[in-house]
């Protein structure tokens, strides 16, 4: 069995895997992410105990309970390049064995939620309501390192979309990434569902205005106006995509809930973005427990 470099997959003194600091058995089968590292706590306060808590840099663990649930809170930080991190080491605590730095004979699906923030792109979604993202669609480029396949339906959603707005190798090369079903059948009620785009970064990305120029400034209507069969685009944000499409290839079971907190169609901003994320955290808590 192959073993794997200390340069490629590194573990501390400590025995946890680097960014992490993390240890296979500090880990549950159930992980929540969130991007801020204050929001980890906003999380962990609704468990019934908490037995490990760890910190490196902006990666923040809370491992506990909520009844006989085990669940994991991992802040993940902003981005598509931190969830390249947090997902390839979430699945190095379950999948490889750090003695032999070996990968293990019987692999490991854990489930992966995104707990966050996002802005609308549609006017009904309005700021303070709850998305769960069908798909994630990627303009961040993260999966296009890795080999990759789609099935029937996710090629034709990425060729329509790549069609319909223009984006080519040149500015970006789509990718598209599907949501557990296992999961995501639990989060019906209360949740729109759509199509969430992930980009790679937060103003020109995802046109914003400041004193910079946009080379493609249509992207927004572009991505309001799309339509697939019953697929729409309802929300942008910043890591979806990574997270679905490593967590596909990794064997996972992922989805990704935002309160909407920006409606960029309506230009309006929540009241109240604390009280908002509170509640989308209640609400999916309470779901994750009982599944």
């Amino acid at each position: 069995m192959h073993s794997i470099p200390e340069s490629e997959l590194i573990i501390n003194n400590r025995g946890a895997i680097y960014h992490l600091d993390m240890r296979p058995e500090e880990l549950a089968p159930m992980v929540i992410t969130v991007g801020d590292p204050n929001r980890v706590a906003q999380v962990s306060k609704y468990f019934d105990r908490v037995e490990v808590q760890r910190q490196h840099r902006e990666f923040i663990t809370h491992t506990g309970y909520i009844g006989n649930k085990r669940i994991s809170v991992v802040s993940t930080g902003i981005g598509p390049d931190n969830i390249d991190i947090v997902m390839n080491e979430l699945d190095a605590l379950v999948n490889i064995d750090f003695e032999t730095r070996t990968i293990k004979p019987q692999l490991t699906s854990l489930s992966i939620m995104r707990i966050g923030t996002s802005g609308s792109l549609q006017a009904h979604i309005e700021v303070d309501s709850f998305v769960a993202g069908t798909h994630g669609l990627g303009i961040d480029n993260l999966l296009n390192f890795y080999r990759h396949s789609y099935n029937e339906e996710e090629k034709q959603i990425v060729g329509h979309f790549t069609t319909h707005t223009g984006l080519d190798s040149h500015f970006s090369q789509p990718y598209i990434a599907t949501a557990s079903a296992a999961l995501l059948k639990h989060f019906a009620q209360d949740y729109h569902h759509g199509i969430t785009i992930t980009c790679p970064g937060f103003y020109g990305p995802q046109g914003r205005v400041l004193r910079l120029g946009l080379s493609h400034p249509e992207l927004v209507n572009q991505l309001t106006s799309f339509r697939f069969g019953s697929h729409i685009i309802s929300n942008f944000e910043m890591e979806t995509s990574a997270i679905y499409g490593l967590g596909k290839l990794l064997g996972h079971h992922c989805l990704s809930v935002n309160v909407i907190v920006a409606n960029r169609i309506n230009k309006t901003f929540t009241k109240d973005g604390v009280l908002a994320v509170e509640r989308l955290i209640a609400k999916t808590l309470g779901i994750i427990s009982s599944i």
